[in-house]
Formats: structure tokens, sequence, C-alpha cells
């Protein structure tokens, strides 16, 4: 389970620093040579909450899907802690150091709120089943007294109350980055405000490295220790803002001139790269 903060004061990171240097993604089905990345350079540092915008089809996903070792790279390499994650000749391969949360959710049905958050020690070996047990519950009691629902199925639960699980499902291996591809985009206001909530909570408790795509500059903002824009396809990096706000964070900070600055900044930036997808689209469609 993973080590909790001192009583206000967040832990320091254990890992999770990533160096992604010059990555390339060229998709070639039926030679329609597709460049998704290009150049495309990022530093992370461990325990930092990054936040990864820009208009559709940029790169974002393809970016997460390569950090998560779903996917392989055609230029460039990722490092992870200084060690490669993926190269040319080193293929990615997804590992407990890195956990995804989808956006349309991943728990098993069939599994309850408990067995599916200790399934990864069980099934990595790391744990037999009852101390896996006893960590998961341990784990839903202490993250907003989940373990009231540990006997609960995936499809009992509103979405928002997954999106709970699989992030304690993810922190149970104790990864050292969390890799959340738009986990709150289908969810109404009120609910996704209080996973931000959530979100943020867990992420003073055990701060680890978090990559979080968003098409929501608020959420972004919210969130982030670094908001970073990137480019219309071929995606690579156009803007990278520190988010200069403290933590604990609170939603009344949306009214600040630094967040609304940002806002400002940030909007302007996807919307020039928004209007030149267009116009490619435009053009391509011609």
């Amino acid at each position: 389970m993973p080590e909790r903060a001192a009583a206000g004061n967040a832990p320091a990171a254990s890992g999770g620093r990533l160096s992604v240097r010059n990555v390339g993604k060229i998709y070639d089905p039926e030679g329609v040579h597709v460049i998704a990345l290009e150049d495309c350079s990022l530093e992370i540092e461990a325990g930092d909450f990054i936040a990864i915008v820009g208009p559709s089809g940029c790169g974002k996903s393809t970016l997460l899907n390569i950090l998560a070792g779903f996917d392989t790279l055609t230029s460039g390499e990722v490092l992870l802690d200084d060690e490669p994650l993926a190269t040319l000749e080193l293929a990615p391969r997804p590992g407990p150091d890195r956990v995804v949360v989808f956006q349309n959710g991943a728990l098993f049905p069939w599994k309850t709120v408990l067995e599916n958050v200790a399934y990864g020690p069980i099934k990595q070996g790391r744990m037999a089943q009852a101390q896996a047990h006893a960590a998961a519950m341990a784990l839903l009691a202490d993250t907003g007294g989940l373990d009231r629902i540990a006997d609960a199925y995936p499809g009992q639960l509103s979405s928002g109350m997954q999106r709970r699980v699989e992030i304690l499902r993810a922190l149970i291996n104790n990864p050292k980055i969390l890799l959340l591809d738009e986990p709150f985009r289908a969810m109404d206001t009120v609910s996704k405000s209080n996973m931000h909530g959530h979100l943020l909570k867990i992420y003073e408790r055990f701060r680890k490295t978090v990559f979080f795509i968003t098409h929501d500059l608020d959420e972004a903002i919210l969130l982030a220790d670094t908001v970073v824009v990137m480019t219309t396809r071929p995606g690579t990096i156009k803007l990278r803002m520190a988010v200069d706000l403290p933590r604990p964070r609170t939603p009344d900070m949306s009214t600040t001139d630094t967040y609304l600055s940002l806002k400002r900044a940030a909007i302007a930036a996807v919307h020039e790269e928004a209007k030149r997808a267009f116009e490619r689209g435009e053009r391509e469609m011609a």
C-alpha cells in the first residue's frame, strides 16, 4: 500500500521522473503516413502533476500510450528515472510502475470493489489474497470511507465512484506514475467538481507523478503544477505554463488574477492550434 503523507505534509516522490526526448510517431496504415508526433520533448520531475491540453488529434493520447507501454515510437526516446523506457531499440512495455485510468473505465464488472482494488498485487504475486484484501480495505477506508461499498459491483456505482475506485486500484500497486486519459470527461459539472476534490486530496497525500490529459482548461489549471499545450498534428510542445497557485487547491482560486491570466494564455494557445487544425482539414478536404 502506498506510503501516507504525514499530517499536513505531502510525501517526497520516490521516483517518477520522465524525460521525453525528441519523440516522433508515424502511423502508416495502407500507406497513409500520418505523423502523430514530431520532435516532442518534455521533462517532468518526480511528483509533478502535469496536464496536457490541445486540439483533438494533436497526439495527446498517442504520447500517453507510448508512456504506458501500449505503443511504440518512431524516433527519439523516453527515460524513466534516467533509465530507458522506450527507444527505437527498446519496445515499450506496460508495467506496474505506470498505471492508466481511462475515460470509459476498466474495472472488472464481475468483481467487487474490494476484488478490483486488490487485483494488481495478487496478479503480480506481490501479496497473497488475504494480505491484498486487507491492504485494499485499508486503502478504501482511508480515502473517503469507500470501505462501505467494498462488496458492491461496478455496475452498481456512479461513474464518479467508479473513477475513484479505479484510481485506488492504481495506487495500491504503488506506481511511480499515474496516467489519466480524460477520466472525468463524460461527467456532469457537479460530479466533475467532486472528482477534482477527491483527486487533489489523493495527490496531496501520495504525491505520485501525474500525467493528465484533458480538453477542459479550467480542470487543467485547477489540478496541475504545469499545463502543457500541444500543437495540432504533428503534435509537439507549443507552450508550457507553470501554475503558480498554492496547494491545497480550492475552487475559489478560479477567480484570482493568477488563474484568469493563465486561462487567457491557455485559451489563446489552444484556439490558435484549433484554428490551424480546422484550416488544415479544410485544405485536406478540398
